[in-house]
């Protein structure tokens, strides 16, 4: 299969058509060989414009959807970037070019063997995969110039306000299936606001489950 090609046709035809113009964000696109960073089983449908069946039930976002969010993030060369739910690590891959450095984080274990080795086939020198839970954060490496979730969340848990710098963004899609839509969070004053973006459908991430609330 000619990968370079189905590369291209992707960037083409699935994030161009979502209105993804960043020049930097297409080329990082255009660059990563996202079939390493799928289950052997499944090379050759990596750019498919379907969410991925990864290991233990977690899933791989659709290129178009990661696309939109990603250009949402609006990372800055030089910036750190906090990535929750690092899966295959694939969503790293594709921002370590745009950032300074990328802190990984995922507490899957299988997952975090698979990342390791296709960062490593990539040759992406400055991400630093860590595992941890996921509703954690990863404080010891913040605050952070960009947080980004690489899947949905019913609720954010407060404490990553913390982990946010000043002037820091911080983008996840909230909610499941069709109701979800993205959020763009924003640090000012001290303070972290957010407004929606656009609607959103990717996978659940999990852990970021809302508590139940008591109903008469």
């Amino acid at each position: 299969m000619d990968f370079t090609h189905a590369r291209t046709t992707m960037v083409d035809n699935q994030i161009r058509t979502e209105d993804v113009t960043d020049w930097d964000v297409l080329r990082s696109f255009l660059t990563v060989p996202r079939e390493e960073f799928v289950p052997e089983d499944q090379r050759s449908l990596a750019y498919i414009g379907k969410d991925l069946v990864l290991p233990n039930g977690r899933r791989l976002m659709t290129p178009s959807a990661f696309a939109r969010l990603l250009q949402l993030l609006l990372v800055q060369r030089g910036q750190s970037v906090l990535i929750v739910g690092a899966g295959t690590g694939y969503a790293a891959a594709v921002i370590a070019p745009l950032a300074g450095k990328v802190v990984a984080l995922e507490e899957d274990e299988a997952l975090v063997g698979l990342a390791r080795n296709a960062l490593g086939r990539a040759a992406v020198s400055n991400v630093k995969l860590v595992a941890g839970p996921l509703t954690d954060g990863w404080a010891s490496e913040g605050p952070y110039d960009r947080i980004f979730f690489e899947g949905a969340v019913e609720e954010v848990p407060i404490g990553f306000a913390d982990q946010l710098v000043e002037g820091g963004r911080m983008v996840v899609v909230e909610g499941r299936g069709n109701a979800a839509t993205a959020r763009l969070y924003l640090k000012e004053g001290g303070g972290v606001s957010n407004r929606f973006a656009f609607n959103c459908s990717v996978p659940m991430l999990p852990g970021f489950t809302r508590p139940p609330a008591f109903v008469f």
